[in-house]
């Protein structure tokens, strides 16, 4: 039942996101990582853990290169079930992931998790309590319920509903920035 319908918003999220062309998104993004930019939160982290987007995300390549230099940023590389955590050091540094065939960073693993202090989360949709769906394999539920760094949901409007279907392993986000 819970499954169903969580089958049923990523269905309909996926149907909206084709709506818009990949710089709509960018632009969108803009505005969701401006308001992100602002937080306290954000300021006075040193190391934050983000992601390399895909095409149907909030895109997050601007953001990644605009501050790499001044703060650490982690992305994740899927390995099988999990995901390890690497530094971000440059364009230079990205191959093309197995799993998804997104650019990841090779290198060392990330051994600290502890150290993060934020933690950017992508996801299908997020509610207005701050509750995430993600893309049902779990690789963000597993690895943040052992982190305690702030987690932001980042999201287009259309990905900020009432309520998502939530089950006991869903880790809920402690902020979620959409564009408006």
């Amino acid at each position: 039942m819970i499954d169903n319908k969580k089958s049923e918003i990523r269905n309909y999220i996926r149907e909206l996101k084709k709506q818009f062309t990949l710089e709509e998104k960018k632009q969108k993004s803009e505005k969701v990582f401006k308001k992100l930019e602002q937080l306290d939160a954000f300021s006075k982290s040193k190391i934050i853990m983000a992601y390399w987007s895909m095409d149907d995300e909030v895109y997050t390549h601007d953001f990644i290169l605009k501050w790499y230099i001044e703060k650490k940023i982690i992305l994740p590389v899927v390995k099988g079930d999990e995901l390890e955590l690497k530094s971000f050091s440059g364009l230079n540094n990205l191959i093309k992931g197995e799993s998804f065939g997104i650019e990841e960073p090779e290198g060392d693993i990330f051994d600290e998790p502890e150290n993060i202090d934020l933690i950017i989360v992508p996801g299908i949709a997020f509610d207005k309590t701050n509750n995430r769906l993600g893309r049902g394999k779990a690789y963000y539920d597993k690895l943040l319920k052992s982190i305690k760094a702030k987690k932001i949901g980042v999201c287009f409007d259309f990905q900020l509903l009432d309520s998502v279907p939530v089950d006991k392993h869903d880790i809920k986000m402690d902020l979620v920035i959409s564009e408006n």
